[in-house]
C-alpha cells in the first residue's frame, strides 16, 4: 500500500467546558496532532487555459471512523467546476465523487488507505453531473470545458456529506434532490431516499425539501450516537413557496429521518447571515446536541465569517406539520415558513433550535480558507476541522478556470485539517 503523508496542525485556543451527552472519545488522546500545518499530497488531474485541476475536493464533509482511532473519512463535491450561462462547466465531467479513508499515525502524520468511488447500484462508477427532471433536477445544464451540452446522470451526486456507520456503510446527503443516499463500503448504491415526488425508493423526505435552491440543497449530515437518525441541515434559506415570495432570509431548515422507521421531522435554525451564508456540516454531540458551521463565502484573511455553533433540537418545534406531501410544507397564517417573520413564528408558539458560539476560527486561528465545510467531533471538547479546497481553481468570472489563490499567503488553496478546542 502507498502511503501518503500529511502531518496535522493542532490549533488548542479555547477553554475546555463539560459538555452534556455523550462526550465518547473517538481519537485516542495519545494520538499526536501537534505537527506543523502541511497540505494534502495531491497530483494534477488536467490542465486547462494553463490552469492545473488538482485531486483535492477532499473536505466537503467528513467523518471519523465508528470504532477505529484515528481514522477519518473525507468526501468530495460532484467535481471541478465554473459557471456557465445557466448551469456549470464540468471541467473533467468524468469524475467520480469519492471518499478518502485515512489514519493518524503515531507519530502524527497521515496515512492515505485507500479511496472509495461512489456507485450506482449496479457497481458503475457515477458522475456528479446533473439529476434528470422528475429524479432530482435543480435545473442546472451541465456543460463541458469548452461550453458544449453535456448529459445527465440518474444516480449523479453533487455530495456534501458524510457519514460512517457502524456497520461499515455510508450515508450521504447531496444538494441536487437533496438526497440522502446509503452507499455499502465498497461505495456502492444501497438506497436513495429524497423528498415526495423525486422518483426515487419508496421511503420519502418531506415535499418541501424539494424546493431547495439550485447548489444549496442538504449540506450537512449527521448520525446520532445511537445510530439511529440521520439529521441533515439544508445551507440556506429555501424557496418557498417561490423565489419571489420566500422573504425570511435567515430562516433554514434542519431534516431528521429515523433508519428504522422512516419517520422524518423537521425544525427552523436561525442563520446569523442571510441567504448568500451558509449552514455547512454539522456532527453529534449527544442525540439532540450537535455542532454546525456557518460561513459566509469570503476568505477569512479578508473579513471571513467562520463560526461553529452548538445546537440543541431538544425543545425546538417539529414543523413538519400534518402532511409530508405538502409542496410548500407547514403553513402559519396561511403563509410558507420562509414568507414568515421570526416574530410571526414566535407569536404561535414555534420554537427553533437554541444555538451558542462555539469557537470563531477567524478570530480564534485567523483562519484564512473560505470553504469551511467540514466538521467532526473528536470528543472531550476537540473539534477536526477540513476546508473544500475547489480542486485548486474558481471561475475567471467568465466561467472559465482560474488558480484559486489563498490572498494571506499567495499559494493555491489545497485541504488542510486542523484540531481546535471548543466551548
Amino acid at each position: 500500500m502507498k502511503k501518503l503523508l500529511l502531518p496535522v496542525l493542532m490549533l488548542a485556543v479555547l477553554s475546555s467546558c463539560n459538555t452534556d451527552g455523550d462526550n465518547t472519545v473517538i481519537n485516542s488522546p495519545d494520538i499526536n496532532y501537534s505537527k506543523l500545518p502541511q497540505e494534502f499530497p495531491f497530483t494534477k488531474m488536467v490542465t486547462l487555459n494553463g490552469v492545473d485541476v488538482i485531486n483535492g475536493g477532499f473536505g466537503s464533509g467528513a467523518a471519523a471512523h465508528p470504532t477505529r482511532k484515528g481514522e477519518f473519512y473525507v468526501i468530495t463535491d460532484r467535481g471541478p467546476n465554473t459557471d456557465y450561462l445557466n448551469g456549470k462547466k464540468f471541467l473533467t465531467p468524468n469524475f467520480t465523487p469519492t471518499i478518502m479513508h485515512f489514519k493518524i499515525n503515531a507519530d502524527g502524520n497521515i496515512e492515505v488507505i485507500k479511496y472509495i468511488k461512489l456507485k450506482n447500484p449496479s457497481g458503475m462508477p457515477i458522475t456528479g453531473l446533473p439529476n434528470p427532471v422528475g429524479m432530482g433536477s435543480t435545473g442546472e445544464v451541465a456543460y463541458d470545458a469548452s461550453g458544449n451540452i453535456l448529459g445527465t446522470d440518474n444516480y449523479g451526486l453533487d455530495s456534501e456529506s458524510i457519514v460512517a456507520a457502524a456497520d461499515g456503510t455510508f450515508w450521504v446527503s447531496d444538494e441536487y434532490g437533496p438526497h440522502i443516499v446509503h452507499y455499502s463500503a465498497d461505495g456502492m448504491e444501497l438506497e436513495r431516499i429524497s423528498p415526495v415526488g423525486v422518483n426515487t425508493g419508496p421511503r420519502k423526505l418531506p415535499a418541501v425539501l424539494a424546493k431547495r435552491r439550485a447548489n444549496r440543497g442538504m449540506e450537512g449530515l449527521a448520525l446520532t450516537p445511537d445510530g439511529r437518525t440521520l439529521v441533515g441541515t439544508i445551507q440556506s434559506m429555501m424557496y418557498v413557496p417561490s423565489k419571489a415570495l420566500a422573504t425570511n432570509t435567515t430562516l433554514t431548515r434542519i431534516v431528521t429521518f429515523d433508519t428504522v422507521t422512516g419517520q422524518t421531522k423537521q425544525f427552523l435554525y436561525r442563520q446569523d447571515g442571510g441567504a448568500s451564508d451558509s449552514v455547512c456540516d454539522i456532527t453529534a454531540l449527544s442525540n439532540t446536541e450537535f455542532l454546525v458551521i456557518e460561513r459566509d463565502g469570503n476568505f477569512g484573511s479578508q473579513g471571513g465569517i467562520k463560526k461553529v455553533y452548538r445546537i440543541n433540537l431538544a425543545n425546538a418545534t417539529d414543523v413538519t406539520g400534518s402532511d409530508m406531501n405538502a409542496v410548500d410544507g407547514m403553513k402559519v397564517n396561511g403563509k410558507a415558513l420562509e414568507q414568515c417573520s421570526w416574530d410571526e413564528l414566535t407569536n404561535v408558539g414555534i420554537k427553533s433550535v437554541s444555538k451558542t458560539l462555539a469557537v470563531d476560527l477567524v478570530a480564534k486561528l485567523g483562519y484564512e480558507h473560505d470553504k469551511f465545510e467540514g466538521i467532526v467531533y473528536l470528543g472531550n471538547n476537540k473539534l477536526a476541522v477540513f476546508n473544500d479546497d475547489d480542486f485548486g481553481v474558481v471561475d475567471d468570472g467568465n466561467g472559465n478556470p482560474k488558480a484559486k489563490i489563498l490572498p494571506k499567503t499567495g499559494k493555491v488553496d489545497k485541504g488542510t485539517m486542523y484540531v481546535v478546542d471548543i466551548q
